[in-house]
């Protein structure tokens, strides 16, 4: 077997960190092929994320199947370990049951993407967020060549307990969409004043881009002028007022994806064109 493409990270992983961007690919039509491979790129150093992110598919796709993929040998061996765990245990081990015949897998690969057949989905959280700007493009390029037709391509990043987290969607064509997620009761809090505080959770792609002048920079200070001015919408829940927030955008011209029952979940998703890099 060839060396895999890529470098050993830190792997630092949790539960539920990435449920925010799970139950968002669970809605793409990528994700509901029957029988359609998800690969999780860089799952870190358990088992869990890969195991969470076939419960979440499998709900509206059960013949779906998540192959995890690590650069490091020992963390395809401990994650072997504890999904062989978690089938024995059942419903007691990460609480919820992983059924004998659960397709799910793990093995050693990186940006190549060894899979048995061309995967309809590619998942890569908090990977790229630790390489250079300078090797994202060429990364994206390596995962794309990889997809199946009508494939997506999913790289981003969270925080440690997800609360705060960003991606970016690619198809065959590039990168289409970036969609920022937030538990939005919390915005207000000190450790979430206020919508932008996703820039430090922004996609490699794009996080020194927050700067005047760049359009990801226009998009948040947007973003918290129009989270301000709902500020009467408090006293009826933070999502009354996200959903308020994202309305406003959209009417102000931002080229708002998706539809209200997105901003319900904490998300607002914009065209990548709206946020790209300029040159």
């Amino acid at each position: 077997m060839a060396k895999p493409t890529g470098r050993i990270t830190r792997g630092t992983t949790g539960v539920n960190r990435l449920r925010r961007v799970d139950r968002w690919i669970a809605a793409q039509p990528a994700a509901r092929v029957p029988g359609c491979l998800v690969v999780d790129l860089g799952y870190g150093a358990s088992a869990t994320t890969s195991l969470e992110l076939h419960e979440r598919l499998a709900r509206g796709n059960p013949t779906v199947e998540v192959l995890g993929l690590e650069i490091d040998p020992e963390r395809v061996a401990l994650a072997t370990a504890e999904l062989a765990a978690a089938r024995e245990a059942g419903p007691t081990r990460y609480g919820r049951a992983i059924a004998a015949d659960a397709r799910v897998s793990f093995a050693l690969g990186g940006f190549e993407v060894p899979a048995p057949r061309p995967p309809h989905v590619i998942r890569a959280m908090n990977v790229l967020r630790q390489y250079d700007e300078a090797e994202v493009a060429g990364h994206w390029a390596t995962m794309l060549a990889r997809l199946a037709p009508g494939g997506l391509l999913v790289e981003g990043t969270s925080n440690e307990v997800g609360r705060v987290c960003s991606w970016v969607a690619l198809d065959a064509a590039g990168p289409r969409s970036l969609t920022i997620a937030l538990k939005v009761d919390e915005l207000g809090s000190d450790a979430m004043e206020a919508p932008s505080v996703v820039a430090e959770r922004l996609p490699k792609a794009l996080i020194h881009r927050n700067v005047p002048g760049e359009r990801v920079h226009a998009l948040l200070t947007e973003l918290d002028r129009a989270w301000a001015s709902h500020a009467p919408l408090a006293d009826f829940g933070a999502v009354q007022r996200w959903q308020a927030t994202a309305r406003r955008m959209r009417d102000t011209g931002w080229p708002v994806l998706g539809t209200a029952a997105r901003w319900r979940l904490g998300e607002l998703t914009v065209a990548w064109e709206a946020v790209a890099p300029r040159a």
